[in-house]
């Protein structure tokens, strides 16, 4: 495969960004469904058991964080390296990742074991609440190793266009975690009945199984050899400049988990009410963001190659479709979330109150819509531009700084009550995107220069 490589810096622009883009929103899809299954099947154990799941989150995103950061430098890396026809230093990022994923995820392992229980007590839980949780978690931290290499096996084909193997994947796993569930839930064929860390021990199998297939997959693309093993020696270099590009985005995702912290807690000010429409209505636009999470994916790909290979015209033709296109398929979901904003959260609930609240802030979120993609396309070229840095700072302002400050001076100054949130994340979004589009003009100035 790596010898078609050039054809992301030789073919059309639009059928590359559709090549890239559909299949990843794709496996996206089949991705949320797969968290959804798993809390139906907690569902099925009992209340404290959906709660021991969601209390987990926070502490499960660490994984995610890392396992994407690592992600999203490794693509950047190898890609500019294909880009630039240096196949040999692609080779080496590639085969470096691979135990760079190891050693973070040993580190992981022992660390997560290690603070869950006090990070648990922090957020409430004690007694048989506890132990569930931590039932759950350990079998989770224990698995890490095969979440990280599954994101960087994954990274590894994003940068030379492939985002089928992994969507393959995803759906996949989507159809064969409801049979490990039951089974390792309530036993049979020799198992024991293992209850919610059946549900854990579940995703850890369907991650392993993972990696079986999406490795055979990168050695498809010869940027492995039979010798990577010896090739994938750690290397001080190496690692610095992986950590370098995958760090900042490790950090970028971190502040997402704060943010959600720092939001729930305004929102908590009110009611309870407010705290569940608040999470019916985000999971409803997170709904509508997914055809367009692909266009993030086939941004960093496509800017890393034509970047490393010095086509800055097609890098601009990247940038311009990417966004022409996310903001199309959002203008129809901004339509679609104000004009059905009541029915939309009827389907999650039938208490008037909280339909009322969440439709309120989905008549808002509507004009949200196209600030999203903007955001996370821009912070994705900055990525494929191998300029990392920007995600961390957008993120610290987008989810921690901003909403400090708007939520508070909105509900106590200018006193709009629950809407000072609802206009609070209007504003901070559409401020985001503002500054990420400036941001890009500047540094896309720079570098196209040179």
């Amino acid at each position: 495969m790596i010898s078609k490589v050039n054809e992301l810096t030789t073919k059309p622009v639009p059928q590359l960004i559709r090549q890239i883009a559909i299949p990843a929103s794709v496996g996206f899809f089949f991705n949320t469904m797969y968290n959804v299954v798993d809390t139906f099947f907690g569902g099925l154990i009992s209340t404290q058991a959906i709660a021991a799941l969601s209390l987990s989150f926070p502490v499960f995103f660490i994984i995610i964080a890392l396992g994407s950061g690592i992600g999203t430098g490794v693509t950047a890396l190898v890609s500019n390296s294909l880009g630039s026809n240096n196949q040999t230093q692609a080779k080496r990022f590639a085969a470096q990742s691979l135990s760079y994923a190891i050693i973070v995820s040993l580190f992981l392992t022992f660390f997560g074991v290690f603070v869950s229980a006090p990070l648990f007590r922090i957020l409430g839980a004690s007694g048989e609440y506890l132990e569930l949780a931590l039932s759950y978690i350990n079998v989770i931290f224990y698995g890490t190793i095969f979440f990280v290499l599954n994101f960087t096996l994954n990274s590894i084909l994003n940068s030379v266009g492939d985002t089928k193997s992994f969507r393959n994947f995803l759906i996949f796993g989507f159809f064969v975690n409801p049979f490990f569930n039951y089974w390792f839930m309530f036993g049979g064929f020799g198992l024991p009945a293992m209850g919610l860390p059946g549900i854990a021990l579940a995703t850890v199998v369907t991650q392993a199984l993972g990696v079986a297939y999406l490795l055979p997959r990168v050695f498809k693309t010869k940027l492995f050899t039979w010798e990577f093993w010896r090739e994938g020696v750690p290397q001080a270099g190496a690692f610095l400049e992986l950590s370098r590009q995958g760090i900042p985005a490790s950090l970028n995702m971190m502040t997402v988990a704060i943010g959600i912290f720092v939001i729930t807690y305004f929102v908590s000010l009110f009611d309870q009410k407010a705290v569940a429409a608040y999470g019916i209505a985000t999971r409803i636009e997170q709904l509508f963001l997914l055809p367009t999470i692909g266009f993030n994916v086939a941004a960093l790909t496509l800017v890393g190659q034509n970047n490393g290979a010095k086509l800055f015209g097609r890098v601009k033709e990247v940038i311009k479709l990417c966004l022409k296109y996310s903001l199309w398929i959002m203008t129809g979901a901004a339509v679609l979330i104000f004009l059905f904003s009541i029915q939309l959260m009827s389907a999650f609930t039938n208490d008037q109150e909280v339909i009322k609240i969440g439709s309120d802030y989905l008549r808002i979120a509507a004009f949200i819509t196209w600030a999203y993609p903007i955001l996370f396309i821009i912070t994705s070229v900055l990525q494929g531009l191998k300029r990392p840095a920007f995600a961390v700072w957008i993120g610290v302002f987008r989810q921690i700084v901003a909403p400090l400050v708007v939520f508070w001076l909105f509900i106590n100054i200018f006193k709009l009550g629950i809407f000072g949130v609802w206009w609070g994340v209007f504003a901070i979004a559409w401020l985001s995107a503002l500054i990420s589009i400036s941001y890009l003009g500047l540094t896309s100035k720079r570098i196209f220069r040179s």
